[in-house]
């Protein structure tokens, strides 16, 4: 059952009062009467409709705007309409959820990292025991690798070196790179997160990663003896994993 709210109620009974009282100075006992009843049937309408959850039709015909006459004297606008329609609350109500792209750190985020890290540290683990990774000798300051290549991290490094001059490939260089990462949020000012639409952002990065890796594959695989170049399907793998 629809309970009517109290404001309509009290709107209600004003009017049965109003329209009894013009009853009785207009047409005497006989208006009152049948004024009272036909307040009597549309309160019982309004209570009928708010039971059932619906406004019946002869509440939504009495409530539509009638043709200005002689006889029905009209309001502001030309309104004549003298009926309250009761509307349930629950019609009128935006109740749909807006889309958010946003979630707490906690648990959403954290706590994939930390199953992430149990993942990784498990597969390490079980890894290093299959495997076999022996430490080479103790090294001899007598006799030089060759060729002696730095960790694969800094095989970058060490092709950039190969060259340009040492203040060039050393400094300037890297230098340079990690200066346009810095200022990179202060140029792309793009508000957006969505990847698609941070073209940019992504193209910089991009390069960043792809300058960066091509010169470590070629460190690693295309070099050999004496540093020099060498394809690796004809002279082997000069690199130790």
């Amino acid at each position: 059952m629809v309970d009517i709210p109290e404001h309509l109620l009290k709107r209600a009974a004003e009017a049965r009062a109003r329209a009894m009282g013009q009853a009785e100075e207009s047409s005497g006992d006989s208006g009152e009467q049948e004024t009272s009843q036909a307040v009597d049937a549309d309160t019982s309408e309004v209570a009928t409709s708010a039971e059932t959850g619906k406004v019946s039709s002869a509440l939504l015909e009495r409530s539509a705007p009638a043709t200005q006459t002689a006889e029905s004297p009209t309001g502001p606008g030309g309104h004549t309409q003298r009926l309250l329609t009761v509307v349930k609350a629950g019609s009128i109500q935006d109740v749909k959820a807006l889309p958010a792209d946003k979630v707490h750190t906690w648990p959403h985020l954290l706590l994939g990292e930390f199953v992430a890290i149990l993942l990784v540290t498990g597969f390490v683990l079980i890894f290093s025991i299959f495997v076999n990774a022996p430490l080479l000798e103790l090294a001899n300051f007598n006799e030089t690798p060759n060729p002696s290549k730095a960790p694969w991290y800094f095989l970058g490094l060490q092709e950039l070196l190969t060259m340009f001059h040492p203040m060039v490939a050393g400094v300037t260089i890297p230098g340079v790179g990690i200066f346009l990462l810095i200022l990179a949020p202060y140029i792309d000012k793009n508000p957006e997160k969505a990847p698609e639409r941070r073209k940019f952002a992504v193209s910089l990065m991009t390069v960043h990663l792809m300058f960066w890796a091509i010169l470590v594959i070629i460190g690693s695989f295309f070099r050999g003896p004496g540093f020099n170049f060498i394809f690796p399907w004809e002279s082997g793998l000069f690199f130790d994993f």
